[in-house]
């Protein structure tokens, strides 16, 4: 899950929004929840497309830090889950014994474990 803060504004009764941090990443809708559901969607692709290309993610800014001449600042959460590939990828690698055994002693599943070290790791 990713969090970032975004400006709504409202324009000829409709919505778009931008985000800050994310150059050239915006989206609209007629509604307010058509246009945060949109703000979800193009914050998904966008990232995706970052750690697809093994470009770095933006830190996001504080929202108290934000400041609209017009709008609102809200913050949106997306997943990139849906949307990227999910095939599995074998990967040999190695480990100490000792911790191998201990692992494997205490029920740990590897791939998990790993899986969620990398996802710690991209998303520092």
């Amino acid at each position: 899950m990713f969090v970032y803060p975004a400006v709504f504004h409202r324009e000829n009764g409709a919505y778009w929004v931008e985000f800050p941090d994310l150059p050239g990443c915006q989206s609209f809708g007629e509604t307010l929840n058509e246009t945060m559901a949109e703000a979800q969607e193009a914050l998904s692709a966008y990232l995706l497309t970052l750690l697809e290309q093994g470009k770095p993610l933006a830190t996001a800014s504080d929202i108290t830090s934000i400041h609209p001449d017009d709008g609102f600042v809200s913050l949106v959460a997306a997943s990139i889950d849906p949307y990227r590939d999910t095939r599995a990828v074998k990967k040999t690698l190695t480990i100490p014994s000792w911790l191998n055994d201990r692992a494997i002693a205490m029920g740990v599943n590897f791939s998990q474990v790993l899986q969620e070290a990398l996802l710690s790791k991209i998303q520092a």
